[in-house]
């Protein structure tokens, strides 16, 4: 690890390539921080910011040794499932993630970080719920495959904590959102509606309203993450979320008037309510604020416009590439 005061602190970012990690390495380099990103690809899909450093994960020990050694920080947002696909195979959902996980917290305690944050799930670990809002404290019961991977790793992250002094934060993100979040990927209700109203495809609602999340601008889940890095206790776990809910009824209620505005429209069959669909998940943030200061600071309103635009400008420059 370098520790020379005088240098900025190096910051490894796993998964720093997708939508939050792009986020979270813009937060991490307004801090002043020299940014390394692990990524799968050879070649990002998305640019990354000049002056950041991209290393291709090969997954061996030998590189993660390496870059574990000359950082002082390790965000880790690689994840090789999604809720959806964890379904298709929940056996697979475990040997792809628990192992590869628990041995990169191995590798990491053998270096000697400040700070280590693992990204957990805000949106699955807690399951079905009658509170209003989930904090940490809340029973933690999922019902996904991923949701209990995720919930698994997190006990490993404090046997690391506890036994091998790795100075790991745990923090559950709600759903995030914004410019730049990929469609039609299995995640990301407001991309995929935002993409099918512009693309004239009809919306599926599972139950009358859908179901209630917690929606916060990706900007504002990215400064959450880096609050947790910079100030958070080791051997926390810290909620990140806007602590409204929405249901995906309201989110269409609210994009209505800004595709009636372009001359489009909001399409939605109905269909039954699914069996593995968490009604309700709201997070309490208290704890991060309480321990960091953050707050968010986009309101959902806000950040529903901003990614709007961003997709119709989007859709216009692809539009005009095809007349070319």
């Amino acid at each position: 690890m370098i520790d020379d005061s005088s240098q900025p602190l190096i910051t490894c970012v796993i998964g720093g390539a997708g939508f939050i990690g792009r986020a979270v390495v813009e937060a991490l380099l307004a801090q002043g921080r020299h940014v390394l990103v692990l990524g799968r690809r050879e070649i990002p899909q998305e640019e990354l910011p000049v002056g950041v450093e991209y290393i291709v994960n090969d997954g061996s020990d030998q590189l993660l040794r390496q870059v574990f050694h000359r950082a002082n920080e390790v965000v880790d947002l690689a994840y090789a499932t999604i809720p959806q696909t964890s379904f298709q195979d929940p056996v697979h959902d475990i040997l792809i993630n628990v192992p590869a996980t628990v041995r990169l917290f191995e590798l990491a305690a053998e270096a000697s970080l400040r700070k280590f944050i693992w990204i957990s799930s805000g949106g699955t670990v807690y399951g079905r719920s009658t509170a209003a809002s989930q904090d940490e404290e809340h029973s933690t019961n999922p019902i996904s495959p991923y949701g209990i991977t995720k919930l698994a790793i997190e006990k490993y992250a404090h046997l690391f904590y506890e036994t091998r002094n790795l100075p790991i934060v745990c923090v559950r993100p709600s759903n995030a959102f914004g410019e730049g979040q990929r469609a039609y990927s299995g995640q990301g209700f407001i991309a995929t509606a935002i993409a099918s109203i512009l693309d004239g495809k009809q919306l599926s609602l599972f139950g009358e309203n859908g179901t209630v999340r917690d929606y916060l601008h990706v900007q504002d889940m990215a400064e959450g993450i880096v609050a947790a890095l910079v100030q958070g206790h080791p051997g926390e776990v810290y909620n990140v979320g806007s602590g409204q809910g929405l249901n995906n009824r309201q989110v269409l209620d609210a994009l209505a008037p800004l595709a009636a505005a372009t001359g489009a429209e909001v399409r939605v069959q109905t269909l039954p309510e699914r069996q593995f669909d968490v009604p309700v998940n709201v997070l309490d943030s208290q704890k991060l604020t309480a321990h960091t200061g953050w707050q968010p600071t986009i309101g959902f309103s806000a950040a529903l416009l901003r990614t709007w635009q961003w997709y119709v400008h989007q859709a216009a420059k692809q539009r005009r590439s095809l007349v070319k």
